[in-house]
């Protein structure tokens, strides 16, 4: 069983940045982040895997940067230029065997 733990979300107005963290309880291969808004499906933002290679949402390309840090068990999204539509429920995600969510933080980006 592996847990996870955000940190990081909150207010912030169009153009600000933020940054979220997510702690881990275990090796990981594939750790990312998902967001949700109430009444759509989740949706990928980012992964990383524990060898380096990335996936990005088209949505966030050049505004969003997912590093990691293995030996911490870490995982975190850096997020700048952000939009009224990056509102959303931040989830961090893990997978080995199966797949795990953390418990959600919420972004919201309004004036």
């Amino acid at each position: 069983q592996v847990q996870l733990v955000e940190s990081g979300g909150g207010l912030v107005q169009p153009g600000g940045s933020l940054r979220l963290s997510c702690s881990a309880s275990g090796i990981i291969y594939v750790m990312g982040w998902y967001r949700q808004v109430p009444g759509k499906k989740r949706e990928l933002v980012a992964l990383m895997t524990s060898g380096g290679t990335t996936n990005y949402a088209d949505s966030v390309k050049g505004r969003f940067t997912i590093s990691r840090d293995n030996i911490k068990k870490m995982v975190y999204l850096q997020m700048n230029s952000l939009r009224p539509e990056d509102t959303a429920v931040y989830y961090c995600y893990a997978k080995i065997a199966s797949e795990y969510w953390g418990q959600g933080t919420q972004v919201t980006v309004s004036s």
